[in-house]
């Protein structure tokens, strides 16, 4: 994600407490906080309403092939449909990938390269328009004239010629608009295809789009709600799509808000307020929730409307490996081991809501094999505290003592005390430190930028999966492929690539066309490999918190896109 780049959870230990209190959200599905939620009661007479979410800031430029956060993503999911999707549940079945404005999950022909889908008939976008087959070329090809991660769809047929001023992909998509079929052709089979499908990135717009960059316009799409307004400085507003149908509903249900609307600009303080007193629903769980005001929600008065739930996510600094002093491998080894983990976790929310780590994949994750070779004592599955002789010892082989060092990071309190707490841990062994404090909405595209690398040596930042595969971590964020030259759209912050390493996640990727266990196998050893070679500091796990008004009920949290806001009541 925030690929999923998300800015979340909240600060200091009260919040422990307030993850015992709640006992609630969990990953399961209906539960729900205030209003009427018994199963007997028709979904009907829960149909209307506004559903107000309060973020401190926006998520960017609202192009759909260009924007990367889950904020955006959780309402594109609400307007726009792609072939497949995962399906809009609770719980784990929430990593299913169902058919979605395709009929049926098509079985790949030609060695695992071709996928033909069978589409619905009848489908509009919220312009009135029909959809057809042939929107979806225009869809793919937009990824690779929108500035934006083009990887994901690289493999098919015609992509590598692509360029921003033309695409052509008429040999590797080919839309049949007499059979209502689209067939994808890809260069080689890839096992995350239709996980890759079910992303917004490929959710279908008109095939009368631009090409180009549409700015803060969304295009239409064919969901139960449609885009009515987005202003990044003022709000969001989501309406009904009049031509909407239900194709499928365990892919995209109808939603029960009239009305969703995302307002920016409080202070997060003034969310909660706001939320408490029932003047909006939802602060959003991407903003961090100052400490001053966990106590009170710690409280049995709002112990129905605080939902924790465990995220697949990485907390984490990544060194510019592209300029002294973390060319060095040593230099980035020995600032691993004098990371103070359990600082950062405490900064995160304490140990309820953080769980320290050295390790790119996250626990509970295909290819997780517990590893931390960045501890004092001898047991590495992991941390069990810093080992500052040991950084030191690596620091002067490195020949880097002594070097200035620029910590970038957000200036939210939350990013400003991680980048404070780094500065420390870089002073302690023998390294210049200061920090730099950008805003939130800067901050990310600052840094995976190349024409900014002279400005920095280690960044702040988090993601969030995409969809549970383990390439989504190592192949995204940290391979030969996601590092994109001068471009605010470019993965790899660390700007790392090892050829061999890039080998075995190539083999990897192979492997599980026919073999997903023995591909997680390979998996697990990148993971172990890329976590020695010390591109990232990595920090810790984090959970997520939603508080809600007391108004609303049908909570249920999906793995894949969290909160579901349009299956919130607030009627």
């Amino acid at each position: 994600m925030e690929k999923r780049f998300w800015r979340g959870l909240v600060a200091m230990s009260a919040i422990a407490a307030v993850v015992i209190a709640a006992g609630c959200g969990g990953s399961g599905g209906g539960s729900s906080s205030g209003g009427s939620s018994s199963p007997s009661t028709t979904a009907a007479a829960h149909k209307g309403g506004t559903f107000t979410i309060l973020a401190n800031s926006s998520f960017g430029v609202a192009d759909p092939a260009q924007n990367y956060t889950l904020q955006e993503w959780q309402l594109l999911i609400n307007s726009h449909d792609g072939l497949v999707q995962f399906k809009r549940v609770g719980g784990t079945a929430g990593t299913q990938i169902v058919p979605d404005l395709a009929t049926s999950i098509p079985t790949p022909t030609d060695g695992g390269k071709t996928y033909t889908f069978q589409l619905h008939k009848g489908i509009k976008f919220s312009n009135g328009q029909v959809m057809k087959p042939s929107d979806f070329v225009t869809t793919f090809e937009r990824q690779f004239t929108v500035p934006g991660p083009t990887s994901f769809y690289s493999g098919i047929v015609g992509a590598s010629a692509c360029k921003p001023s033309h695409c052509d992909l008429s040999k590797g998509v080919v839309a049949d608009d007499s059979a209502y079929t689209l067939t994808i052709h890809l260069t080689a089979p890839d096992p995350e295809f239709l996980d890759k499908l079910a992303l917004p990135f490929a959710y279908v717009v008109p095939a009368s789009t631009s090409k180009k960059l549409t700015g803060n316009n969304v295009p239409p799409g064919t969901g139960p709600y449609m885009w009515k307004s987005y202003n990044p400085n003022k709000e969001a507003v989501l309406v009904r799509n009049p031509y909407f149908k239900v194709w499928n509903p365990a892919a995209q249900p109808e939603g029960y808000p009239d009305q969703i609307v995302e307002k920016y600009g409080l202070q997060i303080s003034d969310e909660v307020t706001q939320v408490e007193r029932g003047a909006a629903d939802e602060v959003f769980d991407g903003d961090v929730i100052p400490a001053d005001r966990l106590n009170e929600l710690n409280s049995p008065q709002y112990a129905n409307q605080v939902h924790v739930n465990a995220l697949t996510a990485d907390w984490y600094f990544a060194f510019n490996t592209t300029t002294p002093p973390f060319n060095n491998q040593k230099a980035r080894q020995a600032v691993n081991y004098a990371a103070d983990r359990s600082a950062y976790v405490k900064i995160g929310g304490g140990s309820a809501l953080a769980v320290p780590t050295c390790q790119i994949l996250p626990p509970n994750f295909p290819g997780y094999k517990p590893y931390c070779p960045y501890t004092n004592g001898s047991d590495t599955t992991k941390w069990h505290g810093v080992d500052l002789a040991k950084a030191k010892q690596l620091v002067k082989e490195s020949g880097t003592s002594g070097a200035k060092v620029v910590v970038n990071s957000g200036n939210d309190e939350t990013s400003k005390a991680l980048g404070e707490q780094m500065v420390s841990d870089l002073n302690k062994i023998g390294y210049k430190a200061s920090g730099q404090y950008l805003a939130d909405g800067i901050q990310y595209p600052y840094v995976q930028n190349s024409k900014n690398h002279s400005k920095w040596n280690i960044a702040w930042s988090a993601w969030y999966q995409d969809y549970p595969a383990p390439s989504d971590f190592l192949n995204v964020l940290l391979g030969c492929g996601s590092i994109h030259p001068n471009s605010d759209a470019s993965p790899n912050i660390a700007a790392f690539c090892d050829k061999a390493i890039q080998a075995k996640m190539d083999q990897a990727e192979k492997t599980g066309v026919t073999n997903p266990d023995a591909a997680n196998a390979i998996w697990a050893q990148v993971d172990h490999d890329m976590t020695d070679q010390a591109p990232w500091v990595d920090l810790y796990n984090p959970k997520q918190i939603d508080f809600l008004s007391k108004r609303v009920g049908n909570y249920q949290w999906n793995p894949q896109w969290y909160i579901l806001i349009d299956q919130l009541w607030v009627k």
